[in-house]
This record gives structure tokens, C-alpha cells and sequence, in this order.
């Protein structure tokens, strides 16, 4: 990846980093999501989704299978919003973000309501139209950073002791 890549990665010049839709797609087969609450119109995975005009933090996400690639420059408020909804009104949630294990919200959220954490062996690939229009370059950046899907889930039987159940996950 060359610099001014690194530059844009690194910076607030864009949120909109695409779910690789081949994750996007296992991700949906096992939890058939029904919410997507941080999207464009352009970008969303979901029939249902709110756009930052609608302001997805601000909305209930009762009851709904949920999957959130958030905005890198607000995730501790996403993961906030994600446990509050899982734990007060039903929501299952699936959420693709960095691997920021030294965080406060990895400590006072993640790791208190989270059911299972999957490392992601490798670095995904994301699409941002932005980058390829501020550098002229093809769209398509290996991340900088590991990622992790969390999942919010009381299916999968929440251990309020003993955290998150950690696991491994091959990219394809």
C-alpha cells in the first residue's frame, strides 16, 4: 500500500470502507440480518438500512438481526449503541471492526456483552469509492489493522463471568 493510501486509510477522509461481500454473505446465511444501521444507499447490505442523514444511533433496533461495518471515526459509540440494543431490546448483532483490543469500549463493552469475538486470520480487502476517487487509484485496500466480528447474541448463550467465547475465522 503506498502513502497517500496509508494517508486517506489513516485519516477522517472517509468512513465508507464496503463489507467485503464474500464475509458479508457468510455473515448473512448463519444470521439472515434485517438491519443494516450505518450505510449509504449505495453501499448497504440490507433492504433495511438508515444512512448517516438518518442517523442510525438515534433509532431502535428492537427485535432485528443486525449488521453493522460502522464508521472507523465512531466505533466506541457503535459498539455502545450495540450492546445497549442487544441487551435492552432483543437485537442480535453482528459488527465487523478493527481488532482494538487496547480500547476502552473493547474493555467496557465487548468484553462484558459480547458472545462471541471471531480474529480474522489476515487482512481484509475493503472497497471505498472515495479513496479511488481522491488518489486515482483502483478501490479496492488491504486494511492496515486485523479485524474481528463480534457478535451480540443470546442464542449463543451469554457468560456474564466468563466474557466472550474467542475464536478464529478464515477470511473466505
Amino acid at each position: 500500500m503506498d502513502t497517500q493510501t496509508q494517508k486517506v486509510m489513516f485519516s477522517s477522509k472517509s468512513n465508507e470502507w464496503e463489507t467485503p461481500q464474500d464475509l458479508f454473505d457468510k455473515l448473512n446465511k448463519e444470521y439472515n440480518f434485517t438491519l443494516d444501521p450505518c450505510a449509504t444507499d449505495a453501499n448497504t447490505t440490507c433492504s433495511k438500512h438508515y444512512t448517516v442523514e438518518d442517523n442510525g444511533l438515534s433509532k431502535s433496533w428492537a427485535n432485528e438481526r443486525v449488521f453493522i461495518n460502522p464508521p472507523y471515526s465512531e466505533i466506541g459509540s457503535w459498539v455502545k449503541k450495540a450492546s445497549e440494543e442487544y441487551l435492552h431490546n432483543g437485537a442480535v448483532i453482528v459488527m465487523l471492526i478493527p481488532a482494538r483490543t487496547d480500547t476502552k469500549y473493547w474493555h467496557d463493552y465487548i468484553m462484558k456483552y459480547a458472545s462471541t469475538i471471531y480474529f480474522i486470520k489476515g487482512r481484509l480487502k475493503f472497497k471505498n469509492k472515495v479513496i479511488a476517487d481522491y488518489t486515482g487509484k483502483a478501490d479496492v485496500s488491504p486494511a492496515p489493522f486485523p479485524s474481528v466480528i463480534v457478535i451480540f447474541d443470546m442464542g449463543l448463550g451469554l457468560t456474564w463471568s466468563g466474557g466472550p467465547s474467542v475464536k478464529s475465522m478464515a477470511r473466505e
